[in-house]
């Protein structure tokens, strides 16, 4: 038998050769998973037997083969909530953390003003950044819609109970019913150029959803959809948040500030201090 640190320094150093990014948690969440426990308390187990290594053994494996960590153990955590994931749906990364902490933070300012907040997430996918919002702000009528059928499954699964109005469509057309009613308008759409596709990481451009990351020839097809739905779905003052790639932070933005139609267009870095997301507010008249 092996102990865990064992098998855990010997998994990090076969996925560092195989070119994964961070090895070391990998390796150790996925054996935290085998044995049904966490990265924290893996040196608390004094053994793995030897059923438990050669399944460890068969996902790390997989693993070095690039297949996300998040499809190996079914779920990814995101704030507060975890999410099921898998083959079919996009797989929610850290830095759209702080895009939905923005939203969260609009919505609670609604509801401290004594006003029950209207959030709509489009492009929903996994549905996680509309289920962290009905998470932390309860008051919220939380609205989502994903195009994909086999996302918007993934979705349904997530958002089980929670109360969000989830639909299965276009982020330009649905939704018509709460034209000039939504406080918040939230988004983490595709946004990679075509011409991109080689700079994909292979875990994102071989497994997510093709239709969950690339958005035309420079990227921004989705997000000038955003630019004009938003204009009709929110209210007088209300604001809409967009996730982009880091080298779209001038890009991104112009699609709001070209024509004078928003105002308070601004740009947001993540913890890396790279361009992650912009943010707009619909004028009041």
């Amino acid at each position: 038998m092996s102990t865990t640190r064992e098998l855990v320094r010997a998994a990090a150093d076969r996925l560092a050769a195989a070119g994964v990014a961070s090895p070391e948690y990998d390796a150790a969440e996925l054996l935290a998973h085998v044995l049904g426990t966490t990265r924290g308390r893996l040196l608390l187990v004094d053994a793995v037997e030897e059923p438990q290594r050669r399944r460890y053994d068969d996902l790390v494996a997989r693993r070095a083969a690039r297949e996300p960590l998040q499809h190996l153990t079914g779920s990814a955590a995101f704030r507060h909530v975890e999410v099921a994931v898998g083959p079919g749906v996009f797989v929610p990364r850290p830095e759209t953390e702080l895009l939905a902490g923005w939203a969260i933070d609009r919505a609670r300012e609604v509801v401290a003003a004594g006003e029950v907040p209207v959030v709509v997430d489009l492009c929903t996918g996994s549905g996680v950044i509309a289920r962290s919002i009905a998470d932390e702000v309860p008051e919220a009528r939380v609205h989502a819609v994903e195009l994909d059928p086999g996302a918007h499954a993934w979705a349904e699964r997530n958002l089980a109970g929670t109360g969000v109005d989830l639909r299965l469509g276009d982020l330009a057309t649905t939704f018509d019913e709460l034209a000039g009613q939504v406080h918040v308008l939230v988004s983490n759409p595709p946004y990679v150029p075509l011409e991109a596709w080689e700079s994909v990481a292979v875990e994102a451009r071989d497994h997510d959803p093709h239709l969950a990351l690339f958005s035309g020839d420079d990227g921004l097809d989705a997000i000038r959809v955003i630019a004009v739905r938003g204009l009709l779905l929110l209210r007088p003052g209300g604001v809409v948040g967009v996730e982009h790639a880091d080298a779209q932070g001038e890009a991104a933005p112009a699609v709001f500030s070209q024509d004078g139609r928003w105002e308070e267009v601004r740009d947001h870095r993540d913890l890396a201090g790279r361009p992650r997301f912009l943010t707009a507010r619909r004028p009041q008249s």
